[in-house]
């Protein structure tokens, strides 16, 4: 009997426990663990103000264990304190996804790095040639070009010029190099300086050269004034449109369009990006192939606008012959060098050749008169005694 109890006692426990494991292990918790049904638990997104190292709870779970997320699809990830996306808990990884680093910052963030795009720098001039070798505007421009040369730039630029007609010029040259050195953290920088360089000049007195540098002064000081404290290096561009296109402009000859050997004409030179003295000096012009023995005549100069006056070479050795043979009659085209600068005007003006004087009438012996000379008609008359 009391054997019997047991056995009935034992099964009692065993059908319980299978009781148990059905309830356990039924259709809603076969889904729940397979991960593929309604009874899946979900996480919640972590709070801005907790995460995973300071001690507060991602999610809702209470187990020891972090909870898995279902890899049967995609799950976005919760949002950490700080913006970033923090990675879920996953078995595997999604196979349909990957990962890609997040957007490098076009400004500063909040303990973030400073990346910021350095503002332009001068365009090539051209080079001038500088055959004297004295400190000008063209040239300082040149030496400017260099950002790591600023300082030495800014040294030779005279405190006060002398030549009021580039005053301008100085002033935003001057402006520009204390803006380089400023912007690159370098001492000598200073934008009070480089305020008063853009804003005491005035565009229409300068050379191709110095708009060019007034316009870069300009993206410096906005540059500065959208980031007072931010500081980047420079670089000078390696190609891309020249400051200046020299060229000749108006070849002036009078109205008819002609002219002949020995008359002069005047010739406009636009986009000069070098001295007009230099020029003067060391400058060679040729009219129809044929070089001018005469130099050119400054007759005005104003910023990158040059005119000159040249003498019509012709043949012979009077004062506006050339060197060469004669030039031809007809459509000639005139050619302005210095160093390797050219400036050609094609079809300048048309070559016409030179007047002939009226011939004179032959006068021959007078009557009575066997000397042979010529005497003046009015003389003939004159009464013998």
């Amino acid at each position: 009997m009391a054997v019997s109890l047991g056995v009935r006692v034992s099964g009692l426990f065993v059908i319980g426990a299978v009781a148990v494991a059905a309830a356990a292990f039924g259709p809603a918790g076969d889904d729940a663990a397979r991960g593929n049904g309604s009874g899946a638990r979900s996480v919640a997104p972590t709070s801005p103000s907790s995460s995973p190292g300071d001690g507060g709870e991602i999610g809702t779970a209470t187990s020891a264990a972090p909870p898995r997320i279902p890899h049967s699809g995609n799950v976005a990830s919760p949002k950490g304190a700080g913006g970033s996306e923090v990675p879920g808990d996953t078995e595997t990884p999604v196979p349909s996804r990957t990962p890609v680093a997040p957007p490098t910052p076009s400004r500063t963030g909040p303990g973030g790095p400073t990346l910021l795009t350095a503002p332009d720098w001068l365009p090539p001039g051209p080079v001038s040639p500088d055959s004297d070798g004295a400190t000008d505007p063209a040239a300082v421009y040149d030496d400017l070009r260099s950002p790591d040369r600023c300082a030495d730039a800014r040294n030779l630029i005279p405190a006060a010029p002398g030549d009021s007609a580039s005053a301008d010029e100085w002033r935003v040259l001057r402006g520009l190099a204390a803006a380089c050195l400023a912007v690159q953290g370098r001492g000598g920088g200073d934008w009070g300086v480089a305020g008063a360089g853009w804003s005491g000049s005035a565009g229409d007195t300068l050379s191709c050269k110095g708009r060019a540098a007034r316009q870069i002064l300009g993206g410096l000081l906005d540059f500065h004034r959208r980031h007072p404290t931010a500081t980047v290096p420079l670089e000078a561009p390696s190609g891309g449109k020249s400051a200046c296109a020299y060229g000749i402009g108006v070849v002036d000859v009078g109205g008819d369009g002609e002219a002949a050997p020995g008359d002069t004409v005047s010739v406009e030179l636009r986009g000069a990006y070098f001295d007009a003295a230099e020029l003067l000096r060391d400058g060679d012009v040729f009219i129809g192939g044929q070089q001018v023995v005469q130099p050119p005549v400054l007759v005005s100069a104003s910023g990158e606008r040059i005119v000159v006056s040249v003498v019509v070479p012709g043949s012979g050795t009077g004062p506006g012959a050339g060197s060469g043979p004669p030039v031809s009659a007809g459509p000639v085209d005139l050619l302005v060098r210095y160093g390797t600068a050219e400036a050609v005007k094609k079809d300048a003006f048309l070559l016409v050749p030179p007047e002939v004087p009226p011939e004179q009438e032959p006068v021959g012996p007078s009557p009575g008169n066997g000397t042979g000379s010529a005497a003046p008609q009015r003389h003939q008359d004159r009464p013998h005694r």
